[in-house]
């Protein structure tokens, strides 16, 4: 494999988005071009894409980031999770490699009813394409529809031997359908049909109540100083 070199900085701290009263520090790599497999590996290092810069939690005083990643071929559904599929079962969804005006609209409806207090509000164009699109790995669109209506779309980034789950926003009106739960099992599902190990969710963290459901999808593994760990021995969970 040939080698390339990276420029990796380090933000300032500011106030942090998901604990009150913490300060947050970024570690933050921001290049024109950044080979995929090279994203992938980053992945597995703790790293996640917004835009075209990859970035990881340093805080100096704080660990409650957890980078968390569902493997597919040994994921099994919850009670909860098969329900979410049954209550369901009705939708049908696409993949698409394009966003549209259409994508932009529910995402707009989606930060005012469920994220006007935080740091995506108000929402625009620009923010929108800041933050999911990217230069030089365009993300995967799946949509969500109910008969010919879009009410959720999940972006996701398809890499060689996995999917990262970028960002879902679904629908306000459809909030008790459990969208958000729905379009992870999708994109285990389409994981597994591509042949896919890993479906990487992001940051857990048990601090914040919007962060905190990732653990739901077993068994998961936990990026420790260690290495990957299975997750659930080191939280365990009840059902």
């Amino acid at each position: 494999m040939n080698s390339k070199s990276i420029s990796v900085g380090i933000s300032k701290p500011f106030d942090c988005s998901y604990i009150e009263g913490n300060q947050e520090q970024l570690l933050v790599i921001q290049e024109e071009q950044l080979d995929a497999q090279l994203f992938e590996q980053l992945l597995s290092m703790g790293f996640r894409r917004n835009g075209n810069a990859i970035y990881k939690p340093r805080c100096p005083q704080c660990q409650a980031c957890q980078s968390i990643r569902v493997p597919v071929h040994s994921f099994k559904l919850s009670k909860r999770q098969k329900r979410t599929l049954r209550n369901n079962q009705l939708l049908h969804w696409k993949v698409v490699t394009k966003t549209t005006l259409e994508h932009y609209a529910l995402y707009t409806r989606y930060i005012n009813a469920r994220h006007h207090d935080g740091p995506m509000f108000p929402p625009s164009q620009s923010q929108f394409d800041d933050f999911l699109l990217c230069d030089w790995l365009p993300p995967t669109f799946i949509e969500l529809y109910d008969a010919d209506k879009l009410i959720g779309v999940a972006v996701t980034d398809n890499l060689t031997h996995s999917l990262s789950a970028i960002y879902s926003y679904f629908d306000p009106e459809y909030e008790k359908h459990s969208l958000g739960s729905l379009m992870i099992l999708i994109q285990c599902q389409l994981a597994k049909s591509l042949g896919k190990h890993f479906v990487y969710l992001g940051y857990q963290i048990d601090e914040n109540r919007k962060m905190s459901y990732k653990r739901q999808y077993r068994p998961y593994q936990i990026l420790t100083a260690e290495g990957w760990q299975n997750g659930e021995q080191l939280h365990p969970l009840s059902c």
